[in-house]
């Protein structure tokens, strides 16, 4: 039986380390980093003069959605975090954190969507907005394409790779991760693109031809998660009200707990001017709340 993605390829995105080995190894750029079996060895590493402060901590397992991740400032940071295997990353001085969805078939036809730029919450490292087209110069837009095209064919992926990476202050492109499959940051192709990344991905995976990945009109996405302080069944207040607004398609995932910051759904904005949906995205945001009973 023939799964996608493949067994190999999830075997070496699982795990953190072993996929930015598999960076340097194929020539893909990204930031610098030190992998260590236990965090003791960053202690260390730390007090012998081999690692400097600031930094960036990654689980190199069973991380998601900005857990697993931190960047740590002074030894205290490291207290609490697990004992397993992890990386200390460069923490890297960067302009935007931008996506790009890469479909593979069976073949070997390959596309991408648009690039997005996505905002992340300060607080919970989680995405915030993805914009898509992201508001970057197409020098860079064709620098972050090749990159996450040349991602993908490295893997010899077959189905979705959404390629994660940041833009340096000098307009540098690196890759932080991958995942394969459809992506939090290909959510507003639903509203926004001919074809979405949902069925982008079965044309993929059963070898037909892939669907055209042009914007149909400017799209935001704003994540649906749940509200602080409030942990228990779920209530979507003033839902009714965002409805209203132009252009704007909730969707709700069906959870029936929340709890802050779980994803509970999101809202796609489709505006032909891409600042516009933006501007809407933060009255949806402003006025939505996910909360309990």
């Amino acid at each position: 039986v023939k799964v996608y993605p493949s067994s190999k390829t999830l075997k070496l995105i699982q795990n953190k380390a072993k996929q930015k080995l598999f960076y340097i190894d194929k020539n893909i750029p990204t930031a610098p980093f030190s992998r260590f079996a236990y965090l003791s060895e960053i202690e260390d590493a730390v007090n012998n003069g081999g690692l400097d402060f600031p930094f960036v901590w990654k689980a190199a397992q069973f991380g998601y959605d900005g857990n697993g991740v931190k960047i740590v400032k002074k030894l205290s940071d490291l207290e609490g975090l697990p004992h397993g295997e992890c990386i200390a990353e460069n923490l890297v001085p960067f302009k935007n954190e931008l996506a790009v969805i890469v479909a593979r078939s069976v073949s070997g036809e390959i596309k991408s969507f648009p690039i997005v730029e996505m905002e992340f919450h300060p607080d919970a490292n989680q995405v915030e907005y993805v914009i898509c087209p992201a508001r970057i110069s197409s020098e860079v837009a064709k620098k972050a394409e090749a990159i996450a095209l040349k991602t993908s064919e490295s893997f010899n992926h077959v189905g979705l790779l959404a390629v994660e990476m940041f833009q340096t202050k000098d307009d540098e492109i690196l890759v932080n991760e991958v995942a394969p499959r459809p992506h939090n940051s290909g959510h507003q192709t639903i509203e926004a693109s001919f074809t979405s990344q949902f069925e982008q991905h079965i044309r993929a995976i059963l070898n037909l031809p892939l669907g055209s990945t042009e914007n149909k009109v400017g799209g935001v996405m704003v994540n649906l998660v749940g509200a602080e302080g409030f942990t228990g069944e779920v209530v979507y207040k003033n839902i009714d009200s965002i409805m209203k607004m132009k252009g704007v398609t909730p969707h709700i995932y069906g959870k029936k707990q929340t709890r802050p910051f779980r994803k509970m759904g999101h809202v796609t904005i489709v505006n032909k001017d891409i600042n516009e949906a933006r501007k809407i995205a933060e009255e949806v945001k402003k006025t939505i709340k996910v909360i309990s009973k």
